[in-house]
């Protein structure tokens, strides 16, 4: 199918990003999905086009400062998420652009979503030693949405986010929408009782090779858009070489291969998700 090397309808019939929507400021954008090269632009009347590798045309749309492309044919594609808090008066939205990861994009999900490697990968950022637990939280399935929920998350963490001056018990949610997007939502120190958002919003470039973006919509009025994105680019950094030393590179979905503990809850959760939606694309399943 227009060398897309993938059958999944996962990734045929949902949006997948390629990007900001700022690489079409200078012209065509040209980049990797699913195994295949696609092409971007804005015709005269500057409305957004794509096309696959053989020519095909491909369904695309701008939301969120991202662009979004359609990989499958003929079906209408499953709604792209609601990001509510992208359009809330007060907040700052900051693109953090995107960053290469030699991983399946399951994985990297699976590392968004979580808590306990917090003190060991992000020590005297999002976790120290011997601040270890992952207290007990919940996790719920949106069956309207197809959307998974983990609620009643908290994690101490020395700082929190790049304004933070001390420790904090850091409150969070986390939503997985879409096989390769996630959500998670934690305290924000300049406005106590909100909550801040990031987006994690991946690009299949192929089953074993992404590139992960990180959109911020956060209540933040001193920090620069330069601050917030190195302290983001800090810890993705520091997340990169061990996603990138994982084996097997994909996802297990086979029972037994890797088993969650306790304070997995929302990994497992995950993955039995992809698994009831048959998860084949950056998966062994």
């Amino acid at each position: 199918m227009s060398g897309f090397n993938t059958i999944d309808p996962n990734m045929l019939g949902d949006w997948l990003t390629v990007g900001p929507a700022t690489r079409l400021d200078h012209g065509a954008y040209e980049t990797k999905l699913l195994g295949s090269r696609v092409r971007l632009w804005r015709d005269e009347a500057g409305q957004l086009q794509a096309c696959a590798a053989d020519g095909r045309t491909l369904q695309a749309q701008q939301r969120y400062g991202y662009l979004w492309v359609c990989a499958g044919e003929g079906a209408e594609p499953r709604p792209l998420f609601d990001f509510p808090e992208f359009d809330e008066p007060g907040r700052r939205i900051v693109d953090c652009d995107g960053i290469g990861v030699n991983v399946s994009g399951l994985r990297m999900v699976e590392n968004f979503l979580d808590m306990a490697h917090f003190p060991y990968v992000h020590s005297h950022y999002l976790g120290e030693v011997p601040h270890t637990e992952v207290a007990p939280y919940k996790v719920s399935i949106d069956e309207e949405a197809d959307e998974i929920w983990a609620t009643e998350c908290r994690f101490y963490q020395p700082r929190t986010s790049g304004s933070a001056t001390e420790g904090v018990e850091a409150q969070y949610r986390y939503r997985v929408m879409q096989p390769m997007t996630a959500m998670l939502y934690k305290t924000s120190v300049p406005r106590p009782g909100a909550q801040d958002a990031i987006g994690l919003f991946v690009q299949p470039v192929d089953e074993e090779h992404i590139i992960a973006y990180c959109l911020l919509a956060y209540f933040e009025d001193t920090l620069s858009d330069t601050e917030l994105i190195a302290f983001q680019h800090t810890i993705f950094g520091q997340d990169k070489p061990i996603l990138e030393n994982q084996m097997p590179k994909k996802m297990p979905l086979v029972a037994g291969m890797e088993t969650p503990t306790r304070c997995d809850a929302m990994s497992g959760a995950y993955r039995r998700w992809l698994r009831k939606r048959g998860m084949s694309y950056g998966a062994i399943a």
